[in-house]
C-alpha cells in the first residue's frame, strides 16, 4: 500500500492544498501532512472521507 503518495497524488489532481483536504474531511492539514508523508496512517473512516472528498475509490488510495 502507498496511500501517503496516492492521497498526496489525488489531492494535487484536485487542486487543493492540504489545509483545504483537511477542512474537507474534518481533520487538521497537519494530519493531511502527516498522512502524506507517511507518518500516520489514516483510519478507515478518515480514509473513506478523503476518498469521498476527492472524488475516487478508496482502492485507488491504498493501491500500489
Amino acid at each position: 500500500m502507498n496511500i501517503a503518495k496516492n492521497v498526496k497524488h489525488y489531492r494535487e489532481l484536485a487542486g487543493l492544498n492540504q489545509t483545504e483536504l483537511g477542512e474537507k474531511v474534518s481533520c487538521s492539514g497537519s494530519m493531511i501532512t502527516y498522512i502524506e508523508a507517511g507518518s500516520k496512517l489514516p483510519s478507515v473512516a478518515l480514509l473513506a472521507n478523503i476518498a469521498k472528498a476527492l472524488d475516487v475509490a478508496m482502492d485507488d488510495l491504498v493501491a500500489d
